[in-house]
């Protein structure tokens, strides 16, 4: 049992958790050691930061959120929907996510803090990009709601209720895919420095392109999307 995925959803989740796993594992090995594709432990820590009286330390968490919160502003902007479907405009937030990675990568080498803010504004854009998808929830910049998903999935299993296999299978992909750009990111980033992220960079926009370029093929081929 389980809602229909089709094929380019499994490719385009995966693809954008390995870039989410990349963009946050440079961003926490950075100088300022802050996860930038999501805001739970931003929060805390913001917090925490504030009880100190840390304005320096408060200001520069509560950007990191604004900036993220500003990129998905840009991708309700410019898709309007959260439902994902073939035919919106994800190749135009694909391109911009490409561009403000480029962007972060000189703001990071001269130890800025706007290094971080292009970045967690990328991840924003991306995770605002598309939410849903015939049910299952897809959330490529963080994975609480996919262990939470498995962990019901799990409960369930135990009690012989019914699954939904696919769904499931799509936390685990998304999982799977944010842990191998986390590792490769960290990598990379012991070589190359903040160049790492010219790697996911690169990747988003290739998946821009390619569902550019699949988006065409549906449209010729006759075939309705998914």
């Amino acid at each position: 049992m389980g809602v229909h995925l089709p094929r380019w959803v499994w490719i385009g989740a995966g693809s954008l958790a390995c870039i989410a796993g990349m963009v946050n594992v440079v961003g926490y090995l950075g100088f300022e050691h802050q996860a930038v594709t999501h805001l739970t432990g931003t929060t805390t820590l913001l917090g925490a930061a504030v009880a100190a009286g840390d304005v320096r330390a408060a200001l520069q968490l509560l950007g990191v959120a604004v900036a993220f919160m500003a990129g998905a502003a840009l991708s309700g902007l410019i898709i309007q929907d959260s439902t994902l479907r073939l035919g919106r405009r994800y190749g135009a937030v694909l391109a911009i996510e490409s561009f403000l990675l480029v962007l972060a990568v000189p703001m990071f080498q001269r130890n800025q803090i706007s290094g971080a803010l292009l970045a967690a504004m990328a991840c924003g854009l991306q995770n605002a990009m598309a939410t849903t998808y015939s049910g299952a929830v897809i959330r490529t910049t963080h994975l609480s709601g996919m262990f939470t998903d498995l962990g019901i999935g799990l409960g369930h299993a135990l009690r012989g209720l019914p699954l939904q296999r696919r769904r499931l299978l799509l936390c685990g992909l998304i999982i799977a895919c944010f842990l191998a750009g986390g590792i490769a990111g960290a990598v990379l980033f012991s070589r190359i420095g903040y160049r790492a992220l010219l790697l996911p960079a690169t990747l988003t926009g290739l998946t821009g392109v390619g569902y550019v370029f699949y988006r065409q093929w549906q449209s010729f081929s006759g075939d309705k999307p998914a």
